[in-house]
């Protein structure tokens, strides 16, 4: 096998990326602070304390806030592709595509919202573990 330029390039390119994602996590092990015991070991959850004795250190109510984003996200994502398609103006027959297609989005929403998906928990209670 002949080595090339190109692949000596690659090379290089590659090893500089390593290089360049691994020497900051490196450095930070090598020269960060080290700091033992007191809240070291807790979360930090926005100023809250955490409670319970659970695995979990934080709020439920966070992925209530992921579980809305994701929802109205995906459906986002699903407009880029037809916003592509149907760039340029065609007609009154494209408008009644885009329609129908934004109302079966639209009913998939209401019909999350109905099923409870988006309701936000009033007090979340934490049971002691046995």
């Amino acid at each position: 096998m002949v080595f090339t330029w190109l692949q000596a390039a690659i090379l290089l390119f590659f090893l500089g990326g390593v290089l360049f994602a691994a020497g900051p996590l490196v450095g930070s092990l090598l020269i960060a602070p080290k700091a033992h015991g007191g809240a070291m070991g807790e979360s930090y959850e926005c100023g809250v304390p955490t409670h319970g004795n659970s695995w979990i250190k934080f709020g439920i109510n966070y992925y209530f806030y992921a579980l809305i984003f994701l929802a109205f996200e995906v459906d986002i994502l699903y407009l880029f592709p037809v916003a592509a398609a149907y760039a340029s103006p065609q007609g009154l027959a494209t408008t009644f595509k885009l329609l129908v297609f934004l109302a079966v989005l639209a009913a998939a929403v209401v019909y999350f919202m109905r099923k409870g998906v988006f309701t936000w928990p009033r007090k979340i209670q934490v049971s002691p573990r046995p």
